[in-house]
């Protein structure tokens, strides 16, 4: 292994670090790109949009910020690394992280039918206990259902763990997408998976092609590569490509509905054609009909990686419109609202693990750490706003040229926005930021007497409310401000900003960060405004895969699930110490009561009510489930009792109407979100109570 001197080592990570930006940024461009006229038929695109080289979802009258399987799949599934650390990932582990993230009918997937799906016939034959790979197997689905894209497009992350290790990459990739794949498809996603590695140390397409087809096993694979590559090149017009490959490889010739190889000619097609241009090679991909967000997605990480981050500003503005923005829709719903920095730090510790290296303690929320990097904030879309530009150490906000003092407001999402609702995809989330936590802001300004104030903005039924801080003077030595968010009616705020006040000058915010459970967070009272409401606003930041969770005609909550594991969170991973109360009436049910240090909804600490008779505590690991403590408790149907479970470092309590009935030790102290659970009947839930607690 190759040693280096410190400086060396910091400037090859920094380059590193850059890369893996530009690939997920990358990704995520090309996906935004590709999905408004994913399922398009070519000539409909062409007759509309000639070609697709800028976003054209406001032509369409669609959010461009929205939830897509590519995005979430790719950065949920990757998950496994670090829910993994130490152990060597194998296909049954992502099988389980399958099971763990996604919520049946609701999250990632296209739910197209058992047999007809491919991703849903393999979650489908997890759940049933067929273990990955065989879940995704030919011996099980058949060839057809097998082959299909998505192999190729779920994978993209693997590679960017491991730079310049494509033999790690590909094994890696291959036991990931056999979860629901195999044949054919892996081969595709393997040869991604060496090239995507390969990327961080040669830019050189026609290498990285080369270096690729050594991890090709499939004849049909290599043949497909010998007749692209001898058919397609950057003196072409990029459309005389595309008729050939729907000529030679496109889905008339293959069984099912997306096969991976239509798309995988498709997608180096567009990179061929595009030679060293990242907008090309997005703007082909994205125009040509075959699956325009999957093979620009795939196009957009595999160049933002090997052609760099200037790349991605060259031709049309692309950066400005995304903002970093993505969304990761998963039953662990505080996780879903995130951006481009975030994946990417995400992927880095992977990578660190990977490579058996220690961790380091996670850096503020809002660093910047990349050049141009915004982490979604704009100029507020609902005040004032002010320019933003990402500098690699911070945000500036351009105040204006006025003499006199103006206000610029700037803001970034914090929730789903409601003025960017989509349906395409079940788009689940929780907040990031809620009432009762605290903001720590640096900032600092060009100028003396520049003002600023931190804000929220909430939904209030067809109203948008903003609560204000108060304002704080700055000047260009940065001053760190904190601000405790207010409570607004059991409601949470959608987005966070800064109002900046000044004249003629610049304004910097440097770090913006919030971290561990609210000071205090309640929803209390009959939520529903009339029967016919049966999803009031307050029911928006939880996120459930109990089959119903609404709001009750008596009481604040009911769940109900005829099965095992029916969950309900809210809150995010950086809540680890705190309790959580409520008063909770079982009807018939086999177990119930209250979830904590939730990191999806088979992974949970929770204190529970069963069978009438007992009070359990436990912890659920995937399809294992430890009971940490128990005790013989008679408990009547319909009764209600006051129930809180208090999670604090390593120690568990449960309590019932003011009284210790159960303690317990926790594994770890990995923080989560908190909610209810039911089990095979139903339970009534009167409110809910969240208090931070002082770390031990």
């Amino acid at each position: 292994m190759t040693t280096y001197p410190v400086r060396q080592k910091r400037v090859e990570h920094q380059r590193y670090a850059e890369q893996v930006y530009a690939g997920v940024l990358g990704k995520i461009i090309g996906v935004y790109l590709g999905r408004p006229v994913e399922g398009w038929a070519y000539e409909d695109i062409a007759d509309r949009f000639g070609e697709v080289g800028r976003y054209v979802n406001d032509d369409l009258g669609v959010p461009l910020i929205v939830a897509d399987d590519d995005i979430s799949g790719t950065l949920a599934f990757a998950r496994v690394v670090l829910d993994n650390p130490g152990r060597t990932v194998e296909a049954s582990d992502v099988g389980d992280t399958w099971l763990n993230y996604v919520i049946e009918d609701r999250t990632i997937l296209w739910w197209g039918g058992m047999g007809r799906s491919t991703e849903h016939t393999a979650y489908l034959n997890l759940r049933r206990g067929i273990p990955a790979p065989r879940s995704g197997s030919i011996a099980v689905n058949g060839r057809t259902l097998a082959e299909q894209i998505g192999a190729q497009i779920f994978s993209d992350a693997f590679g960017l763990m491991l730079p310049g290790d494509p033999d790690r990459a590909v094994a890696l990739t291959r036991a990931a997408a056999s979860v629901s794949h195999d044949g054919d498809a892996l081969e595709s996603a393997g040869l991604l998976a060496a090239m995507r590695a390969l990327a961080f140390d040669e830019p050189d397409l026609d290498r990285l092609l080369d270096a690729g087809t050594a991890y090709v096993r499939s004849p049909a694979v290599r043949r497909l590569l010998d007749d692209v590559r001898a058919n397609c090149s950057a003196g072409q017009d990029w459309r005389d490509i595309r008729d050939w490959v729907d000529r030679h490889y496109g889905y008339a010739r293959y069984l099912g509905p997306c096969h991976a190889l239509s798309n995988l000619a498709m997608s180096l097609g567009a990179l061929l054609g595009a030679g060293d241009s990242f907008p090309a090679s997005v703007m082909i991909a994205s125009s040509v009909g075959f699956d325009t967000d999957s093979n620009a997605g795939t196009v957009g990480c595999l160049n933002g990686v090997r052609l760099g981050l200037d790349a991605l500003s060259e031709g049309p503005d692309l950066r400005t419109p995304a903002a970093d923005r993505l969304l990761v829709v998963t039953s662990d719903g505080g996780e879903c609202v995130s951006d481009a920095t975030r994946e990417a730090d995400r992927i880095l510790a992977s990578a660190t693990t990977l490579a058996g290296g220690e961790l380091l303690p996670p850096r503020p929320r809002f660093t910047f750490a990349y050049r141009g990097s915004v982490q979604g904030f704009t100029a507020c879309p609902y005040h004032p706003g002010g320019d933003v530009h990402g500098t690699g150490n911070g945000l500036r906000v351009d105040l204006g040229g006025s003499p006199e003092a103006v206000t610029r407001h700037v803001s970034t999402p914090t929730f789903l926005d409601p003025a960017e609702t989509s349906g395409n995809f079940s788009t689940l989330a929780s907040p990031t930021l809620y009432p009762g936590q605290t903001l720590t802001a640096r900032l600092s300004a060009a100028r003396e007497g520049t003002s600023v104030r931190p804000y929220c903005l909430y939904a209030d039924g067809d109203q948008i409310r903003t609560l204000l801080g108060e304002a704080h003077l700055l000047g260009p030595a940065p001053r760190t401000v904190n601000w405790q968010v207010p409570p607004a009616d059991g409601g949470v705020p959608f987005r966070v900003g800064f109002a900046f006040t000044g004249t003629g000058t610049e304004a910097f915010l440097h770090e913006l960060d919030w971290r561990g459970a609210p000071q205090h967070f309640e929803q209390s009272g009959v939520l529903l405004s009339s029967i016919w409401d049966t999803k009031p606003q307050a029911l928006a930041p939880w996120v459930s895969s109990a089959k119903n969770f609404e709001a009750d005609f008596a009481v604040t909550y009911s769940v109900s699930h005829p099965d095992t594991l029916g969950v309900v969170t809210t809150g995010t991973r950086d809540w680890t110490d705190y309790a959580v109360a409520s008063r909770l009436a079982f009807s018939l049910h086999e177990s119930a009561g209250l979830v904590v240090r939730s990191r999806g909804h088979r992974r949970f600490y929770a204190g529970v009510f069963s069978g009438g008779d007992r009070l359990r505590l436990l912890h659920q690991r995937d399809g294992e489930r430890r009971i940490l403590a128990e005790t013989p408790f008679s408990y009547e149907r319909d009764r209600p009792y006051a129930v809180e479970l208090r999670c604090r470092g390593r120690d568990l309590e449960l309590s019932v109407d003011g009284s210790t009935q159960l303690t317990g030790a926790t594994a770890d102290t990995l923080g989560g979100g908190t909610g209810f659970i039911v089990e095979r009947g139903a339970v009534a839930a009167d409110g809910v109570r969240i208090s931070r607690l002082p770390a031990p």
